[in-house]
């Protein structure tokens, strides 16, 4: 009998350890989707939104289109099928914009290094080197450095408002920027200015090769995505049909869409991956 009671304790011990540690897997799982939404948000220039902000945009999104295609089609399932993509629809078009911003800011980064070099040599101090970005730096930047300006002011705390900076920014290059700015301000030296005009020389280097790639590719992703909605297009065409989309009421068209939804997503994260160029790691965040 006290082996048999033992028994019972050490299997429900396992089950609550087994059950704390799913709930604390899960509570990272989801820390770290939250973490990933806010860096693509950054990214994107959305540092305001928040990841819940989108994930209800996406909700709202395919609530509208639910309704709207189910009252149009009169079919659950297709209604089902085109609210699923337009649920994605936002984080696509933030993503985009992502990518987009990342180009314009690849070819702004050059010239935001060889004003914060020319500031350095004319025997201004970091923070207003950095300041002065707010006026005379490119304008698609401008306003995260004036609000760098008005935190120094404030605060005059160099690191923590280079932090903050880096924050608003989310871009690698300028991780790399504001690290080499905080070495610098901490442990002092003479390099900076070599350091500085090297880093704009490599960062034209790569935008123009990366430009040279993007130019070549974006035909054939362009014709991958017009094969891939091709067939959706058509079945929204036939949705106007009620006679013709009845039979996507039955099990055999539940599991058709169910199939052609589930290979439609995962050929375009495929190909999104093979087409997409390697991109920087943010490892100085």
């Amino acid at each position: 009998m006290g082996a048999f009671v033992g028994l019972l304790a050490g299997v429900g011990a396992v089950l609550i350890l087994r059950l704390g540690g799913g709930r604390s897997t899960r509570r990272r799982l989801r820390r770290s989707l939250n973490d990933r939404t806010a860096d693509l948000l950054a990214q994107a220039g959305y540092a305001g939104l928040r990841p819940h902000q989108l994930y209800a945009a996406a909700a709202a999104c395919a609530a509208v289109t639910f309704v709207v295609v189910g009252g149009v089609a009169r079919t659950a399932s297709i209604a089902v099928a085109f609210a699923g993509f337009a649920a994605y629809l936002p984080i696509a078009l933030v993503r985009r914009r992502r990518s987009q911003r990342t180009t314009e800011l690849r070819a702004l980064w050059p010239d935001v290094v060889d004003n914060l070099a020319s500031a350095v040599r004319a025997g201004l101090s970091l923070p207003e080197a950095v300041a002065q970005l707010g006026v005379r730096g490119p304008e698609a930047l401008r306003p995260e450095f004036a609000r760098f300006a008005l935190d120094y002011r404030a605060t005059g705390r160099f690191s923590d408002c280079l932090d903050r900076l880096k924050t608003a920014l989310g871009d690698p290059v300028a991780d790399r920027i504001v690290e080499s700015l905080r070495i610098a301000r901490e442990v002092g030296g003479s390099d900076l200015g070599r350091l500085l005009r090297t880093l704009s020389q490599f960062l034209r280097e790569d935008a123009r090769t990366r430009a040279e790639l993007m130019t070549r590719q974006g035909w054939t992703v362009g014709a991958a995505r017009l094969a891939l909605a091709a067939p959706w297009v058509v079945l929204g065409m036939l949705a106007l049909r009620p006679d013709t989309v009845a039979a996507y009421d039955t099990a055999l068209g539940i599991a058709v869409l169910g199939v052609g939804g589930a290979v439609s997503f995962a050929a375009y994260r495929v190909m999104m991956r093979i087409a997409r160029l390697p991109d920087d790691p943010r490892v100085l965040r």
